[in-house]
């Protein structure tokens, strides 16, 4: 049972005849009445337990996008359940009018929605729906909390898909200048067309030029169909904050515009993320499906707080990729930590696939190497300048191995990593 604010103001009432009549006698007989009152009204509520509530399925969303959620209230009583239900969700949920006023008539139903707009992938779980129903008079009510299980999955933001367009549009042009650039190993036959001055007479198609009694030239389009594997490192170096960010969330913004690029240049992408295991996989999903199968993936992927075991997340790559691919590692550029646990495996990795590490920086560096005006400052901007040396070595290190390093600040990290494929895949490179 529960009182309402009717009940304390009809107590406040009482001041009035005990004003008139200042005796005990009547605080006790209004307190009485008061009470009286309200277990009348209490008794003529109806039970919020006999209220079947049932919730329809969220699904999946984006971060900072909103959806609704929507509850089916019945009432299984004899009596009108009047009164206020609230649908409580985990705060990172982002609810807005979770409280809604009902009024269900014996054997009816009714719909209430609440909105949803979270702010932080991943998986966001209800809590319980309490239903407060009142009696006639709005004084005395009846209160139940019942678990009405939901989940909505909330998919990365994807703030970088901002810079698709421009590169969908490098996409095309690179399409239409291989025709008459890009040859040799590492292309694709496309069609042939006639020949123009400044066509390189090697591309002359001879059987094709004596059959049509004109000069015809074959022109070539960039590979399709090939593999690129994504390795996100989510170790406790990824739980690191640069700027408003964590690293591991700049990793996915480039994972997923790498993956929507690649998608619409007919490659295949396959996915492993982990530290000293395994977080999420996903091989073998056609490319229509791509970028939804990839943000699915990657919406519950969190930090960890341990190491990154290269041996473990290499062995899963050599599993997953038998082909030749280009392997792409977002990770870190921590140079102690490259040193002791992925060159070792480098050469390993290095042997059948291209590697490119796509690594974010941290602009903090370069404030603090340019502020020199007090001596804290210079201290600061002498280990500043210290940190780059070593990630510049580190970078250096790694490109005698063959590999290439990606390293941008978050914000710049995922339009880099697109800008790199797109001059990998104009040259023939993949």
């Amino acid at each position: 049972m529960t009182l309402t604010g009717r009940a304390v103001v009809l107590a406040l009432l009482g001041v009035v005849p005990v004003l008139l009549r200042p005796e005990p006698l009547t605080a006790t007989l209004w307190l009485a009445l008061v009470v009286a009152v309200a277990g009348v009204d209490a008794l003529l509520v109806a039970s919020p337990r006999r209220l079947s509530i049932t919730r329809d399925r969220v699904g999946t969303i984006r971060a900072e996008t909103t959806t609704t959620t929507r509850l089916h209230v019945h009432n299984a009583s004899r009596r009108t359940a009047r009164g206020v239900l609230r649908d409580a969700w985990q705060p990172s949920a982002g609810t807005s009018g979770e409280r809604h006023r009902i009024a269900v008539a014996p054997g009816a139903s009714v719909e209430v929605e609440t909105a949803l707009t979270p702010v932080r992938r991943g998986d966001r779980h209800t809590d319980l729906v309490t239903v407060r129903t009142l009696g006639p008079l709005g004084i005395a009510g009846r209160q139940a909390s019942v678990d009405v299980p939901g989940t909505v999955r909330v998919l990365p933001p994807f703030h970088s898909r901002r810079h698709l367009p421009s590169r969908l549009a490098r996409l095309r042009q690179i399409d239409g200048r291989s025709a008459v650039r890009v040859r040799g190993q590492g292309t694709e036959f496309d069609s042939l067309r006639e020949y123009v001055e400044g066509d390189d007479v090697r591309s002359i198609d001879w059987r094709a030029s004596a059959r049509r009694s004109e000069l015809v030239v074959r022109t070539w389009r960039p590979e399709r169909d090939r593999r690129i594997t994504l390795v996100v490192d989510t170790s406790r170096l990824s739980a690191g904050r640069v700027d408003d960010t964590t690293r591991l969330d700049a990793a996915i913004e480039a994972s997923l515009l790498l993956t929507a690029l690649a998608a619409h240049a007919g490659d295949h992408v396959d996915l492993v993320a982990g530290d000293r295991v395994v977080r999420a996989q996903l091989a073998g999903v056609a490319r229509t499906d791509l970028l939804a199968a990839v943000s699915d993936a990657l919406a519950t992927v969190q930090p960890a707080i341990v190491e990154a075991d290269w041996q473990a997340l290499a062995s899963a790559v050599a599993r997953q990729a038998r082909r030749p691919s280009l392997l792409v590692l977002l990770t870190p550029l921590e140079p102690a930590a490259v040193a002791e646990s992925l060159l070792p495996v480098l050469p390993l990795l290095t042997r059948r696939q291209r590697v490119c590490i796509a690594s974010c920086a941290d602009p903090d560096l370069d404030r603090m190497a340019s502020a020199r005006r007090t001596a804290e400052e210079a201290y600061g901007a002498a280990a500043a300048e210290r940190t780059r040396t070593q990630r510049t070595q580190t970078a250096d290190a790694l490109a005698g191995l063959g590999v290439t390093v990606v390293d941008a600040p978050p914000q710049d990290l995922a339009p880099a990593l697109a800008d790199h494929y797109l001059m990998l895949k104009s040259r023939g490179l993949l």
